[in-house]
């Protein structure tokens, strides 16, 4: 019997001692954590270099976390609040319309709708104003000009002879653009740089021989004055660069940029825009020249660029509802103390007669120069389906055989 004894004892021993050998290779299960229902994950103890790699990761992707944090803060803290509605009701009422094209007019106020803003319609080879819808806007002190300014820098720098429409100016250590993208994309560098490279003193008398800076018509009453520094703005500001690429601290008025974009339109006559007010005055109507400007020899360098704008750059949202003519323009979109600016200048380039229209709105989110081109190709659609172009007469080729009366600056 004591041997038996001595023989299980020695088989306990053994297969304890294998037992315990054996447990040393494996990893020491919790098993309190398995029956409390937890993951086997959570009940694992990681050996020390597994718990060093894991450290390591959770330090390598802690910055990304931080980063995006505090991106989402800085786009938080750029949202720009608006405190101007785009929508506006009754913006007709007060306007004198007697010696108005009433086919124009009514296309103009059916185009703008119930939005903020003004449509300013002229006929360019002549400075009379054929409608005026939301005149109180419209005569009004103006606005920053946003990207439209780019055409009298545009203007400048050809005249200049700085760039022609090839030219590729750089701006950056790879890229490039010439004058017809950079119209047709309403490229902000492009025209920093033509600003930079002209100075404050040549893009200011370009401005105002361009009508800026004074009053765009003859006699209209209530008509107010928009302003062109007598400096270059702050280099804090931007300098003259800004001033340049979307008309930081320049007002204009509707009536100026219509006053210019029709001395495009009809080869380089400034006209004093008039507005007639009543049937008599029609009748009487006699042009009015401002200054002749000595741009037709570049104006072609200018169209590939105002067109390429409308068939695929900012302003394409004209061909929404209008294709059948070709349409010139130029967008802007800028927002100044709340209130956001949209406008597109433009002209009807046929061969029964020129057409130039403003647009300028007045708003929040909803109002941009795409949203004010839109409302130029509804006035364009309207117009059309009127028969407007087709009952009036082509533009001569040459506009000094207009009858014009010189005047002064009342």
């Amino acid at each position: 019997m004591k041997s038996i004894r001595r023989s299980a004892l020695l088989f306990l021993s053994s297969l304890l001692i294998l037992v315990f050998t054996g447990s040393s290779f494996a990893a020491t299960v919790n098993t309190r954590a398995l029956t409390n229902g937890k993951s086997k994950s959570q009940g694992v103890h990681e050996n020390t270099r597994a718990k060093r790699r894991m450290r390591t990761l959770a330090k390598s992707h802690a910055p990304v976390g931080k980063k995006k944090r505090v991106a989402r803060t800085k786009k938080r803290r750029s949202y720009e609040r608006f405190y101007t509605s785009s929508f506006a009701q009754d913006i007709t009422a007060g306007d004198m319309m007697e010696g108005e094209d009433p086919v124009v007019r009514q296309a103009a106020i059916e185009a703008l709708g119930n939005m903020n803003g003004t449509v300013v319609a002229v006929e360019p080879t002549s400075g009379r104003i054929l409608a005026m819808v939301n005149q109180k806007l419209a005569l009004s002190s103006g606005a920053q000009p946003c990207s439209t300014i780019k055409l009298s820098v545009a203007l400048a720098a050809l005249n200049e002879g700085l760039i022609t429409k090839d030219t590729q100016v750089r701006l950056g250590s790879r890229s490039r653009m010439n004058l017809t993208n950079a119209l047709a994309h309403s490229n902000n560098a492009y025209f920093e740089a033509l600003g930079r490279k002209l100075g404050f003193e040549r893009v200011s008398h370009y401005a105002h021989q361009y009508g800026l800076g004074e009053l765009a018509g003859y006699k209209i009453e209530g008509e107010h004055l928009g302003t062109y520094p007598d400096a270059e703005i702050s280099s804090k500001l931007g300098g003259v660069g800004k001033m340049c690429s979307f008309g930081e601290g320049i007002s204009m008025t509707p009536l100026q940029l219509a006053a210019m974009v029709s001395a495009i339109a009809n080869g380089g006559t400034l006209y004093y825009l008039q507005h007639p007010g009543s049937a008599e005055e029609i009748a009487d109507f006699e042009p009015r020249i401002k200054r002749h400007l000595d741009i037709a020899p570049i104006l072609p360098e200018m169209s590939d660029g105002m067109a390429g704008a409308v068939s695929y750059g900012t302003a394409r949202s004209v061909r929404l509802n209008f294709n059948e003519e070709e349409i010139l323009g130029k967008t802007g979109t800028c927002s100044r103390a709340g209130t956001r600016f949209g406008w597109f200048a433009s002209y009807a380039k046929t061969d029964v007669g020129r057409i130039v229209t403003v647009v300028f709105l007045q708003g929040g989110r909803p109002t941009y120069g795409p949203k004010a081109a839109e409302i130029a190709g509804r006035l364009y659609r309207n117009l059309y389906d009127n028969n407007f172009f087709a009952n009036h007469p082509a533009a001569p080729a040459n506009t000094a055989v207009i009858k014009t009366v010189k005047s002064s600056q009342p």
